[in-house]
């Protein structure tokens, strides 16, 4: 991949543009890219919307995170492979963030960096009449829900549509364990399980060393300060709660207070070696803010780890996200997953006995009519053509086809289209909103429990 010379950011005004010619279009949509630092927020461009201007206004601080985000945006415009054509136009004004609301070059501002000032950020947009698309998390503690809730009263009255990039409902085997836990004959009803065993359990395990677009990633510093990117608990769980609602309660409201009862909260560290910090950021030595973390033998330790344990209209359920430093030899970021039913578990694994690729398991029970079961899975068949049923000792595994994998960075692209969607009709379901809110309120207020 060719990177842009870092001399060239003490520019006032760049453009990027591809390498083969194109004609601009009368686009509905137009992007503004807001103090981009993490890899996601190029992620969103990793291809083209019709209804979405190539013509990318990018408001940032000039520096390493700003040069990695270009070079990865030119990385897409100049692949072999399916080119885009997006043309990022930079403001580099001490002032950026006053210069992009004083602009407009824009009418969505897309959002995916340094969670400290996300929040800010969120609401001076949406006050100034921008509509925002952001990663997870929004908030990262009290303070920030508390301008997120703000935020979302005024987009309401506004008429703006506030959202945030909830990737893993694009995962297959997601959406089937979602699918079959309504399918009463497959499923049955959903238990409500007990603080020892949760009717729903949601893990992850991620990696700070990884590649992303077939590259090693190179993380910012600040991305282990939990000051800036969060601790663990407010981070990688939203989308772990997300998926707790969006499955077991499939677009129905959650209300926070009448809904939700928080049981338990903890955090815990992941050491990281100073030639692990880099390996993956390219700095010598730990930057100063990051000193009050590092211990007597020079290892530094993030709070990167965390587990929530709540109940949701009376239905126990548990999420918890772990970070290692670097996944062994061939293999890659875990998930497992678990609902239970009166008639059956879904489960899914991903793991080294996965090929680390997301595989769903029906688990069955005694009260599980096997004829029903398949008859409703042919019903779902019509739907994602291909899926199959294959025994095992336990029950059976929910085959599906290699197609439906289309991996972690694909599904932003889904995301966005659906977000393009709520824009276009100017709506979104009455679930969204309340649902964010609750998620939000929960991972924040796990945040103050676990560190009392």
């Amino acid at each position: 991949m060719r990177t842009l010379p870092t001399l060239l950011l003490a520019t006032s005004l760049l453009e990027v543009t591809a390498m083969h010619n194109r004609t601009d279009t009368a686009a509905p949509w137009r992007f503004i890219t807001l103090d981009p630092g993490h890899f996601h927020a190029a992620l969103v461009q990793k291809r083209m919307y019709p209804e979405v201007d190539p013509t990318v206004h990018v408001y940032a601080p000039t520096g390493e995170d700003l040069r990695l985000h270009l070079a990865r945006i030119e990385g897409y415009n100049t692949r072999k492979a399916d080119p885009t054509a997006w043309r990022e136009v930079l403001h580099t004004d001490d002032d950026f963030l006053g210069a992009m609301l004083r602009e407009r070059k824009g009418n969505v501002v897309m959002l995916a960096g340094n969670n400290r000032k996300k929040t800010e950020y969120i609401a001076k947009s949406i006050d100034a009449g921008f509509h925002v698309f952001a990663d997870k998390p929004m908030a990262i503690d009290a303070e920030g829900y508390r301008k997120l809730e703000k935020a979302f009263r005024t987009a309401r009255r506004k008429g703006l549509m506030l959202y945030d990039i909830m990737t893993e409902r694009y995962e297959i085997a997601t959406i089937l364990q979602r699918e079959l836990s309504m399918r009463p004959e497959a499923f049955g009803t959903l238990q409500k399980g007990s603080p020892d065993q949760p009717a729903i359990t949601k893990e992850s395990v991620h990696h700070f060393y990884k590649e992303v677009s077939g590259s090693p990633l190179q993380r910012p510093a600040w991305f282990y300060d939990v000051a800036q990117q969060g601790a663990g608990i407010v981070d990688v769980t939203t989308h772990l709660v997300d998926l707790v609602q969006w499955e077991a309660f499939p677009e129905q409201v959650i209300d926070y207070p009448r809904d939700i009862r928080l049981l338990t909260a903890r955090q815990w560290n992941t050491a990281v070696s100073l030639p692990q910090f880099t390996a993956s950021t390219s700095m010598k030595a730990f930057p100063e803010y990051l000193a009050p973390n590092v211990d007597a033998n020079g290892v530094l330790q993030v709070a990167s780890n965390g587990q929530i344990d709540y109940t949701i209209r009376g239905v126990h359920a548990r999420v918890s996200v772990i970070w290692n430093y670097r996944a062994e030899p061939g293999g890659g970021d875990t998930h497992f997953s678990i609902m239970r039913g009166s008639r059956s578990d879904l489960v899914i694994r991903q793991g080294r006995e996965t090929g680390f690729i997301p595989r769903l398991y029906i688990e069955s029970k005694p009260d599980l009519d096997e004829a029903a079961m398949r008859k409703s899975f042919a019903e779902l068949e019509k739907r994602y053509p291909g899926i199959s049923l294959t025994a095992n000792p336990k029950g059976w595994e929910v085959s599906i086809p290699a197609s439906y994998h289309n991996g972690h960075e694909a599904h932003f692209a889904q995301v966005t289209e659906k977000y393009l969607g709520f824009l276009k009709s100017s709506s979104m379901p009455a679930w969204e909103v309340p649902n964010m809110l609750a998620k939000y309120r929960l991972t924040t207020t796990a945040l103050a429990q676990s560190l009392k």
